[in-house]
């Protein structure tokens, strides 16, 4: 008899384990998401300060920054979706600031539909921006490479989007400009933004590994339990 439960209930504690783990780390991972809105509210509603001379993620992700320049006429798009809108793209330009720096600007977002009435032939110099520097993770191993045909990129891949349009490797993302096109709807930042399921899925996990060790004790009663 006890032979027989030893597996099974091998079975059951180490599946138990691994489900608590994982509930564990879901925890852990909502309190890294607490933090890092947190970090975000506290930052991207300063007032805006000049461009820094070398922003970097660690330093300036979401400072709020005031710049004047040109729009370049090279830009890009960026596939997207908006859950208002439908499916669409961002816009990214390149920027020429007062003092020759080149940055790339998120424009906002354009339907689909929108993309053949685009028109950015209105003013491209004299213009004032504002909004958030970002440095957005949106690309992983399976986003697919840019398309030349169309001019679309699948991801915010800061570096990428760089070395197209030839600027530094830093991205305003536009809360409000004095040349609004029509077509484009800004889409600043905001920390509802990220995603924050983390706690749910733990609670999924962990009830999981209640439901594992329910059936396990169940199995174990049977093998115990002589049939009639």
């Amino acid at each position: 008899m006890l032979r027989r439960m030893i597996v099974p209930a091998l079975f059951g504690v180490i599946g138990c384990a691994i489900l608590v783990t994982l509930g564990i780390w879901q925890l852990n991972r909502a309190e890294e998401k607490a933090a890092l809105i947190a970090a975000m509210e506290e930052r991207i509603f300063d007032p805006p300060v000049p461009l820094p001379l070398r922003p970097t993620p660690a330093e300036d992700r979401y400072r709020p920054v005031e710049v004047a320049g040109r729009f370049l006429p090279d830009h890009t798009f960026v596939m997207a979706a908006q859950r208002d809108q439908g499916p669409g793209f961002h816009l990214i330009s390149g920027f020429e600031t007062e003092d020759g720096r080149r940055i790339l600007v998120e424009r906002g977002f354009l339907r689909e539909e929108a993309r053949s009435r685009l028109d950015l032939a209105g003013p491209q110099a004299g213009v004032t921006l504002s909004g958030n520097l970002h440095w957005p993770d949106d690309s992983d191993r399976y986003t697919p490479a840019y398309d030349a045909s169309r001019n679309l990129h699948f991801a915010r891949d800061v570096a990428q989007l760089a070395a197209h349009l030839e600027t530094e490797p830093v991205l305003l993302v536009l809360r409000a400009t004095s040349a609004p096109l029509p077509e484009v709807t800004p889409v600043p930042v905001y920390s509802v933004s990220i995603p924050d399921n983390h706690l749910g899925y733990a609670v999924q996990w962990f009830l999981m590994a209640l439901a594992w060790a329910g059936m396990t004790v169940f199995f174990l009663w049977r093998i115990r339990t002589p049939s009639d």
